[in-house]
């Protein structure tokens, strides 16, 4: 499988060029970033327009920044390649145009390519439509002190999937010391912790009267949102055109 990667000057492109390096069946063909980078196997172009057309790519990955998401959707258009998009914090005119190359190509979305949390994912669900009625629902998410976007993605994603199990009756609430009020029961806490290279760890609180249920994913290493990626990509390069998730893949 050939992969195009953007963002593969980034940490992720570096963890998926090294993962790949170590497999027979994945290679990446070329690279898409907003500078060169020395010492790469594989050639790194600056604007997608200078990728030759005839190139032999399997599937696109991106690993990059919301800016360059037009660039991609663009290339991925353009030439009818599949696209896992990997980054998080998107607008609302990106998920549109995600939306709309989805009409052309497969589009492969997550807000973490973690098979574990996406496993936690469906498990909070479950857990919400049992435990609605007696106990209150907070997520905390912690990453590293370089991560730009707060909350992250993967802790807006797990709300949004609780919510929607609940029928979109709950509030989310961001900063609880702008309040000054007893917590009402249709809120989900959300709340971000920044410091030294945490990976990712996602809680995901249910407390009751006399007990609390946590449910937990702890990544210890990039490598496992490398390897959902790789997956992904595998997952949907001959499927036909529409927009995917994991829930398809697991």
């Amino acid at each position: 499988m050939n992969i195009l990667l953007v963002g593969c000057n980034g940490k992720m492109g570096n963890t998926i060029n090294r993962i790949c390096s170590e497999k027979d069946d994945v290679k990446i063909i070329c690279g898409l970033d907003i500078s060169k980078k020395e010492g790469l196997p594989f050639p790194v172009y600056t604007k997608a327009e200078d990728i030759p057309s005839n190139l032999e790519v399997d599937a696109v990955i991106d690993f990059s920044h919301p800016s360059g998401v037009i660039q991609t959707v663009s290339y991925c258009k353009s030439n009818l390649k599949p696209l896992v998009y990997c980054t998080t914090g998107l607008d609302k005119q990106g998920n549109e145009v995600l939306d709309e190359l989805a009409k052309y190509v497969p589009v492969f979305r997550s807000a973490n390519m973690s098979l574990g949390v996406n496993l936690l994912i469906k498990l909070c669900k479950q857990a919400a439509i049992f435990l609605k009625d007696d106990f209150d629902i907070e997520i905390i998410e912690k990453h590293h002190n370089q991560k730009i976007d707060a909350p992250s993605g993967t802790a807006l994603k797990i709300a949004d999937e609780i919510n929607i199990s609940l029928h979109n009756q709950m509030e989310y609430i961001y900063e609880r010391h702008t309040k000054r009020e007893k917590r009402n029961k249709n809120e989900i806490g959300i709340h971000a912790i920044r410091g030294g290279n945490i990976v990712g760890q996602h809680d995901v609180i249910f407390a009751g009267l006399d007990e609390t249920i946590t449910i937990s994913h702890g990544a210890f290493s990039k490598d496992v949102f490398a390897q959902g990626a790789l997956r992904a990509a595998s997952f949907i390069k001959d499927k036909p055109a529409g927009m995917y998730s994991m829930d398809d893949m697991i």
